[in-house]
């Protein structure tokens, strides 16, 4: 069985909601977050959609948010410098 697989907007939610455990509610993960974390090769496309706009799997958006989320989480004021 295949796995489900996200549009941009869905991982930029799910990414948003684990963020946000971990930040208090003040981080976000945009659309256009995800689109940065394909570009430079955190997150990759698992398929497309009927209009050949990028799907992503659970699992690699797990990871794309797991190794942007130090920086992410210092721009809000949360962590190590």
């Amino acid at each position: 069985m295949a796995d489900q697989l996200y549009t941009g907007t869905q991982a930029a939610q799910l990414a948003t909601r684990w963020r946000r455990q971990l930040s208090a509610d003040a981080a976000a993960v945009t659309p256009s977050a995800i689109c940065n974390w394909r570009t430079r090769g955190h997150l990759k496309v698992s398929g497309l959609d009927e209009h050949d706009r990028p799907l992503y799997a659970l699992a690699d958006i797990a990871l794309a948010e797991k190794a942007t989320r130090g920086r992410a989480l210092r721009l809000v004021g949360i962590g190590a410098p």
